[in-house]
């Protein structure tokens, strides 16, 4: 795909401009003609500026938390008052110390001043905005209520991201306890034990069986620590092939679901997220069935993906949601509970987010549950290796004595 620049004359015999990634020129040609449009020029879109803001080639991307800065920020602007091109400007004033954001801005508010939509506009920044972002935006312009929706989208995105947020801070100190934990017994294999070989080499004793055990493993490091890196290289290659092919994905997919702690950690995550996802949609007038086709791309667990679209599946048919949901085995009994609840009083959509704050904090819960249990091991683990070593060490001084003795 290429960015061109266009100029063309639309129905109403104006004349507009913008840029607008194809294949080809040609293909661009095709879409301005289908679209009621004269085209008088399309070309490869050449660095420029729009106010004030270099635009390239290509579109930009941005992190979720740039992304929940836009919206809130835009949601803020339009809620005050300010009509949508405006508020565009006054953001690229605000984001000036970000580039990347602004040029976005810059070239969202060009589209708009060509005639699109917002939708449209986000949509033409490939890659930056999600499909369920997108038909967020496209049903509050819709409903003219554009303002509301983007208060609703921050509010999601500002929790997904402080899920994510909490899940990461929460793993942050069992990783670092586990790197110093590794790092401390290979400083004892392969510095300190080295240091008492020779003397016990000179000694002219069998050494005792728990000292040999430590020695053989230290010289082994000293010898073949390649082969450790290279088995790490190996099986980080193997997970990475086997989670890129979907069907190894599922296959794993469904393994972490079902492991201690941390499955329970994985299927709240995923609840939260996909009932928020969904109760959001259809609090902002998206149709059931579509919003369950965005739920589904938006789950990153193929089992989960599975059990979506079987659902979707059960709805053509007549069936609700909840008892969908409930064939599997896979999908938590208390959050089915609380949807055929909504469904039976109808208010499913409140119900879907309340499902999502629920699981939220058994999140919170199960990751509290796990570090309770992981440190200690940890810590108890790497106690009782360091000792190991040192008691084999002084076995080993103490035979050496006795022998001089």
């Amino acid at each position: 795909m290429a960015l061109y620049s266009y100029k063309a004359v639309n129905s109403l015999g104006e004349t507009e401009e913008g840029i607008k990634n194809a294949p080809d020129q040609q293909t661009l040609l095709n879409d301005l003609q289908d679209q009621g449009f004269i085209p008088i020029r399309v070309e490869l879109a050449q660095d420029k500026t729009f106010l004030g803001i270099k635009l390239g080639r290509s579109t930009v991307s941005l992190s979720q938390k740039e992304v929940l800065l836009f919206t809130g920020e835009l949601a803020t602007l339009l809620d005050s008052g300010l009509p949508l091109d405006r508020s565009l400007r006054v953001l690229i004033q605000l984001t000036e110390d970000n580039d990347k954001l602004s040029t976005l801005i810059a070239q969202v508010l060009e589209k708009i001043k060509g005639g699109s939509s917002l939708a449209d506009a986000l949509e033409s920044q490939a890659g930056v905005f999600s499909r369920f972002y997108l038909n967020m935006i496209r049903a509050g312009e819709m409903g003219g209520n554009l303002g509301d929706v983007l208060t609703r989208l921050a509010e999601y995105l500002e929790r997904s991201q402080e899920l994510k947020d909490t899940v990461a801070t929460a793993l942050i100190y069992p990783a670092i306890l586990l790197v110093m934990s590794v790092a401390s017994l290979l400083v004892m294999l392969t510095f300190v034990v080295p240091q008492f070989t020779e003397m016990f080499d000179n000694a002219g004793k069998a050494l005792p069986v728990p000292t040999q055990v430590v020695v053989a493993i230290a010289d082994f490091l000293q010898s073949y620590w390649w082969a450790l890196l290279l088995i790490a290289v190996i099986v980080s290659s193997y997970m990475k092939a086997q989670l890129a092919n979907p069907v190894t994905k599922k296959i794993w997919d469904a393994r972490f679901l079902t492991m201690p702690l941390f499955g329970d950690i994985l299927l709240h995550m995923e609840t939260a997220n996909l009932t928020r996802t969904m109760g959001t949609l259809l609090g902002n007038g998206v149709s059931i069935l579509k919003a369950l086709g965005i739920v589904r791309e938006t789950a990153g667990n193929l089992v989960m993906v599975e059990l979506l679209d079987d659902a979707e599946q059960e709805l053509k048919r007549g069936r609700t949601m909840s008892d969908a949901l409930a064939d599997s085995n896979c999908f938590p009994r208390l959050a089915i509970q609380m949807i055929k609840m909504g469904e039976e009083t109808g208010r499913l959509e409140e119900m879907l987010l309340r499902v999502a704050t629920i699981y939220d904090k058994q999140l919170r819960t199960s990751i509290s549950r796990m570090l309770a249990l992981l440190e200690p091991a940890l810590i108890i683990t790497l106690g009782l290796m360091i000792a190991g070593i040192i008691v084999s060490i002084l076995l080993a001084i103490l035979s050496v004595n006795d022998l001089a003795f």
